[in-house]
């Protein structure tokens, strides 16, 4: 696994923990706690399944500085608290500044969510130019 260049903070029980680290493609694994439920039937919140998401697109750029711009996801399949999901992102053709990731959500083989997200690698950490 490649070192881990941003994010390192994050609580990985919230956004997940990561599984591969490679050049332009990472997978991060998340098994969703009772914290993330949304009602009493046991749905995990979709912000919960998003950050999965952007956690491992995120990683794919593994740039200090990287920051989401835009996100395009599809929510394909509720998930139920204990089922243990798995995002796949992949970077790929670099257009200027735009670093478009492919994302997907799987619980096993199924897709739960998938995406399209934009990254950017600003010189500078953004929260410097406030």
């Amino acid at each position: 696994m490649d070192p881990i260049r941003t994010h390192e903070t994050l609580d990985r029980r919230l956004c997940g923990e990561p599984v591969e680290v490679a050049p332009d493609r990472a997978v991060v694994a998340l098994t969703p706690g009772p914290e993330m439920v949304a009602d009493g039937h046991g749905l995990v919140h979709g912000g919960f399944v998003f950050g999965l998401a952007d956690h491992a697109a995120m990683l794919a750029v593994n740039h200090p500085h990287v920051v989401l711009g835009r996100a395009e996801m599809r929510f394909l399949a509720p998930v139920r608290v204990g089922e243990t999901l798995t995002a796949e992102a992949r970077v790929g053709e670099t257009e200027g500044a735009k670093i478009p990731v492919a994302v997907e959500v799987r619980r096993g083989s199924e897709v739960v969510a998938a995406g399209k997200m934009t990254c950017f690698t600003p010189e500078r950490h953004v929260l410097l130019d406030r």
